[in-house]
């Protein structure tokens, strides 16, 4: 569903393009279900137009897969990653705002380190197990 316009021929990857995406073309090039982005518009983080019963996405809703996706990788939950999906589109003085997305960052990455010193004392006990088995065949192995 791609109608470029005219306006800016040099620049086609400005949000002044016009351009439009139907939710299969996003899918296919996010790599995620259509159902997925339905989903991400129902809690608030898409909002297209629509064209009929079609939804018709433009770069902000690009843009804002595309911070989804991303947030998700860094594993915040939906509701954070709305949060910093919206501060991008808010007024100039977002002071508070940064100061709160640095708090979750926070939170977040205390998350991660203590799932990360879990997992390593986990490995140790693997290792541990290990190398109680080997000690265990090799001497079974003698007798």
């Amino acid at each position: 569903m791609q109608n470029p316009s005219p306006a800016d021929p040099a620049d086609p990857g400005t949000p002044r393009d016009g351009r439009t995406w139907t939710i299969t073309e996003l899918a296919q090039e996010f790599d995620i279900t259509p159902r997925a982005i339905r989903f991400y518009e129902d809690v608030g983080i898409l909002a297209p137009s629509r064209d009929g019963r079609n939804r018709v996405y433009d770069h902000r809703d690009r843009t804002r897969i595309k911070l989804t996706l991303r947030g998700k990788r860094l594993g915040l939950s939906l509701q954070e990653i709305k949060q910093l999906v919206d501060m991008y589109e808010s007024p100039a003085d977002t002071t508070g705002q940064l100061t709160a997305f640095l708090g979750i960052l926070r939170t977040h990455r205390e998350q991660m380190e203590q799932q990360r010193h879990d997992i390593e004392v986990t490995l140790a006990e693997i290792a541990q197990h290990e190398e109680k088995c080997r000690a265990l065949l090799a001497e079974a192995g003698r007798g």
